[in-house]
């Protein structure tokens, strides 16, 4: 049997943690990067890899986005350098990883406020507390919850439009695992994409509509949608900086990371400059396309355990709800 405990510390034992990735060789040369992955972290990501291409670094950087299954399972099988996750890996990709030989450094990158939305010449719609989102999207309301009214009396009698990500999307595992209590558990009658732009155009054109999709993507689009109030049983709270810094958006805060092939990274120096790169601009580039960065001690964290060679994950193959950001470096410092 696969001990996940040990695979997730890292403890299986390979060449890079006796070197550390941040040792090379002359006879290295630098290559291509290749990126997949989650469409919440695809923004930060992105917009990093076009800085860092534009100081004149030669390498050739790649980002795409399938979703945070669909990059693990690439990430996995060896395909991708760095794979974009808006959730913990899972106990399956663990597996998936320690069968193809693949070791992964986990690096928390931002923290996220997974934002529910609807059209904002909707003028009935302020909040939802947590029950009335289970209602609405446990597998049980399809076919049966279908109109707005049904969620509260005062609501009009008109159909519901769901807008959710798709199934390999990491913010869908965690959304439904929030709300509705398992992972992966849904109705299925909703518009599902991968493509958080197409969530939103959805949302726009549709006065009865309700989605949900990281926060970047209501900031970017703030005069076209509605953030909806959630009511976790302290009243309702919005998504901001401040109410997620303060650990009162609860229960759809969460970590963002990124995974890197540590053998890869060892293998080329490019990957390794990157990284670099990557934790140092970070704070500022998540700020920049909306969400809320890491205290700095968070980013030395990572540094430290990507030039060591630290692989494994701290989350032993599940997500956390209600996790703060201070209850994330806690687990960082934890990493040995």
């Amino acid at each position: 049997m696969l001990d996940l405990r040990r695979l997730s510390r890292g403890i299986v034992p390979v060449a890079l943690l006796l070197l550390g990735i941040s040792a090379c060789t002359p006879s290295q040369t630098s290559q291509p990067i290749a990126i997949d992955g989650s469409s919440t972290v695809y923004p930060i990501t992105e917009a990093i890899a076009k800085e860092y291409s534009a100081g004149q670094n030669a390498v050739a950087i790649t980002v795409e986005f399938s979703g945070t299954g669909g990059g693990f399972r690439s990430f996995c099988e060896g395909k991708t350098d760095i794979t974009n996750a808006s959730r913990p890996i899972n106990r399956e990709e663990m597996k998936l990883c320690n069968d193809n030989q693949v070791r992964y450094v986990e690096l928390p990158i931002a923290f996220d406020a997974i934002t529910v939305v609807g059209n904002p010449k909707n003028d009935w719609l302020n909040s939802l507390t947590v029950e009335e989102l289970k209602r609405i999207w446990e597998p049980a309301a399809e076919k049966t919850l279908t109109r707005w009214n049904q969620v509260r009396p005062e609501f009009p009698d008109q159909p519901i439009n769901l807008y959710s990500p798709g199934e390999d999307s990491g913010t869908f595992d965690y959304f439904t695992e929030a709300i509705v209590g398992q992972a992966g558990t849904s109705r299925l009658d909703s518009l599902k994409s991968e493509d958080d732009e197409i969530l939103v155009q959805g949302v726009v054109q549709d006065l009865y509509s309700l989605g949900y999709f990281g926060f970047a993507y209501y900031e970017a689009h703030t005069n076209e949608l509605k953030a909806i109030a959630v009511d976790a049983g302290k009243g309702p709270i919005l998504p901001s900086r401040e109410t997620v810094e303060k650990s009162e958006y609860q229960p759809l805060s969460r970590p963002l990371f990124i995974y890197v092939n540590a053998t890869k990274a060892q293998e080329n120096p490019a990957l390794r400059e990157f990284v670099d790169f990557y934790l140092a601009n970070a704070p500022a580039t998540a700020t920049k396309v909306g969400y809320i960065p890491l205290p700095e001690e968070a980013y030395n964290l990572g540094k430290i355990s990507f030039n060591k060679g630290e692989v494994g994950t701290v989350f032993d193959g599940k997500s956390v709800m209600d996790l703060t950001i201070g209850e994330l470096l806690k687990k960082q410092a934890s990493f040995e």
